[in-house]
């Protein structure tokens, strides 16, 4: 019996190594690769200046904001680089990524390139997936409800954006050649976490 009961000891303690080095395995695979550096990682927003007054506030791995209007905007400028960002908004969010952002203390669509999370614009031809007045999307998507993942390549004037997996801007444009990164709050509910860029 005692002989059982050590066999028996001696499992769960292998399982129990076994899946914490499955968890640290599974961690390690979600840690940045070379060269990314993390703008946010759920814990403080030091590499941001906030722009405006939305109400942006930090719990539980995420920033927030559901009232007023503005940008955490990057205090780095950037030229050539990948951007990987989650987003969590609701159906009436209108939000956005806004690259190359010339003037961090006034963001325009004019003065940056925007990428677009807004599922109910008025005018769907430059909604969720869109640079603003440069590319409409290659595949119409919808964002509300869910996480999704932002994956866009600004590499001299080639441009490109994949959402959750799919390609939905693949354009070449000359407008802005660099400058800060600026998350966007205008509306609804919106929600960022694990921003990360890789300067290219």
């Amino acid at each position: 019996m005692k002989r059982l009961v050590v066999i028996a000891i001696g499992v769960l303690i292998i399982g129990h190594v076994h899946r914490h080095a499955y968890q640290a395995a599974a961690q390690g695979k979600q840690a940045p690769t070379a060269g990314w550096t993390t703008l946010f990682d759920g814990k403080n927003l030091a590499a941001f200046n906030m722009i405006g007054d939305a109400n942006w506030q930090l719990a539980d791995g995420i920033v927030q904001a559901n009232k007023g209007n503005g940008f955490l905007v990057t205090k780095g400028s950037y030229t050539d680089f990948e951007l990987k960002a989650e987003f969590w908004v609701d159906d009436d969010a209108n939000s956005g990524i806004f690259i190359r952002c010339e003037n961090p203390q006034q963001i325009t669509a004019m003065n940056a390139y925007e990428v677009n999370i807004f599922d109910k614009r008025p005018d769907p031809s430059y909604g969720t997936g869109a640079i603003v007045d440069v590319a409409k999307p290659l595949v119409a998507l919808k964002a509300g409800g869910k996480w999704n993942t932002y994956e866009i390549t600004a590499r001299g004037s080639h441009m490109v954006v994949v959402l959750n997996g799919t390609k939905t801007v693949d354009v070449q444009h000359s407008g802005h050649s660099r400058g800060a990164v600026g998350l966007q709050y205008g509306a609804g509910t919106v929600n960022f976490r694990n921003v990360q860029i890789r300067q290219l």
